[in-house]
């Protein structure tokens, strides 16, 4: 019929192009732009970095990344991440079960505050921590009065560290128990299965890969947190200073390589980080499609 119409009226056949198939000029000249962006937003910024930082050579690095505080800062760092990453992960593993195990009033409500953290600035998150926490409030002064004070201390770090990284793992995994349904866990149950044996041999086998991906996140962005750790943790040197506060501190001294040498450290623990994520997206490709559909 089409045929026909087209040899009546003598019209030509349109030729439809694919829409991704660009010509080699437009295609270059996209290349070249994602290049450019990429070398000036992220390749020169690291470069500068590792080259401020050996500005007088590796020896005058090094040293600088000796000294007790900075040793303190790094120490700090380490530590806040391990504490706030199996929190994140238990918090995570639980409120990704109870949004795709259960049916409640409420659910959009507590998928919108696990993504609060994401909306919400840090800086603004460290100034809640202080009210309800400080010296000056009901629980903050009482926990002073005792002996555990949680601002201006590494406890308060810590919290504001699970604060703006709980979602990271959270929201990996729930797309992914989505995906996967119930119905193992109810064929495991009715098999007689107790139900941490359900978890440890069905559930936590499946979001694994996904868990994993999400430490991963969650660590990288525990390890660079900024606003709300300087809000709760005073910035006291050798104390609660960690390696991002510890890099302004000693930029705002002057003291260059010094701190050029901190942000290379914290840079490369970052890269290590990025690695593995790589890594682990290469190898698991298939399983974790799931997450980007969120």
């Amino acid at each position: 019929m089409i045929t026909d119409t087209i040899a009546q009226t003598g019209a030509r056949p349109r030729k439809f192009r694919a829409a991704t198939a660009e010509s080699t000029p437009v295609r270059l000249a996209l290349t070249l732009l994602a290049l450019a962006g990429v070398g000036v937003l992220v390749v020169a910024p690291l470069a500068t970095v590792f080259a401020e930082a050996l500005a007088q050579g590796w020896a005058a690095a090094i040293t600088s990344l000796g000294n007790h505080d900075a040793q303190s800062a790094i120490r700090l760092t380490l530590w806040v991440t391990a504490i706030a990453l199996p929190l994140n992960a238990a918090f995570g593993i639980a409120a990704a079960w109870l949004i795709t195990k259960f049916d409640f009033r409420g659910k959009a409500l507590l998928i919108t505050l696990i993504d609060l953290p994401f909306s919400v600035s840090p800086v603004v998150a460290g100034l809640c921590i202080v009210l309800l926490f400080g010296a000056n409030s009901l629980v903050g002064g009482w926990l002073v009065a005792h002996g555990f004070p949680i601002v201006f201390a590494i406890p308060g770090i810590v919290l504001a560290t699970v604060f703006v990284t709980f979602p990271f793992v959270a929201r990996e995994l729930i797309p992914v128990m989505i995906e996967q349904g119930r119905a193992e866990e109810e064929a495991a149950l009715t098999l007689g299965a107790s139900g941490w044996r359900v978890f440890w041999t069905v559930t936590l086998p499946n979001i694994r890969w996904a868990l994993l991906y999400g430490a991963l996140l969650c660590t990288a962005r525990a390890m660079g947190e900024f606003g709300a750790v300087a809000v709760v943790s005073g910035k006291i040197r050798g104390q609660t200073a960690t390696m991002p506060i510890t890099i302004e501190m000693l930029y705002n001294e002057y003291l260059s390589v010094a701190a050029f040498s901190m942000a290379a450290a914290l840079t490369a623990l970052a890269l290590v980080t990025l690695i593995l994520k790589t890594t682990l997206e290469l190898r698991h490709a298939g399983q974790l499609a799931a997450n980007r559909r969120h």
